[in-house]
């Protein structure tokens, strides 16, 4: 079964009050829709740092992302997911302010995981950041997962028009 690491915006849409914007409407259709049809398909895994972003904001919505995540396992942290992070932020592949982005890739990287799934378009699936991404990787011989959207890991057969 191939591998998910669900970063925190996939769980943070899931949870979402519905607002005005239609970018973001729209996400959260292809999340709930990614969550219903194809989350099963794959073994998914999250990590602490998942915990401690869903755990943040209205304590309401929090609660909820919470008991989403409740059967997903973590993934260890360790010395090895410290030390990609940090490369990833020697070389100045994102912003200081996205460290704990470069610490979800880590833990993707580090534990080999297949996907790494995120509505993060800014520091995580972004083509500009990816082959960045991909050379940092390649120094200690792992391998960057496939970093996409929920939209992008949907099936041919799961789009409805009737969604």
């Amino acid at each position: 079964m191939e591998s998910v690491y669900l970063e925190t915006s996939v769980v943070s849409y899931l949870r979402q009050r519905q607002g005005s914007n239609v970018v973001a409407a729209a996400r959260q259709v292809l999340t709930h829709r990614w969550w219903r049809d194809e989350k099963k398909k794959f073994a998914i895994y999250s990590s602490q740092f998942v915990m401690d972003e869903a755990s943040a904001g209205n304590a309401e919505l929090a609660a909820e992302r919470l008991r989403l995540l409740e059967n997903i396992p973590l993934l260890p942290l360790d010395q090895l997911v410290a030390e990609i992070a940090e490369e990833i932020m020697n070389r100045a592949v994102l912003p200081e302010k996205a460290r704990t982005d470069a610490l979800h890739i880590a833990v993707a990287v580090r534990h080999r995981v297949q996907y790494l799934l995120t509505w993060n378009c800014r520091h995580i699936a972004n083509a500009r950041i990816t082959p960045r991404l991909r050379n940092v990787i390649a120094d200690p011989g792992l391998q960057l997962p496939v970093i996409c959207t929920p939209e992008e890991l949907l099936s041919d057969d799961s789009h409805d028009d009737n969604d």
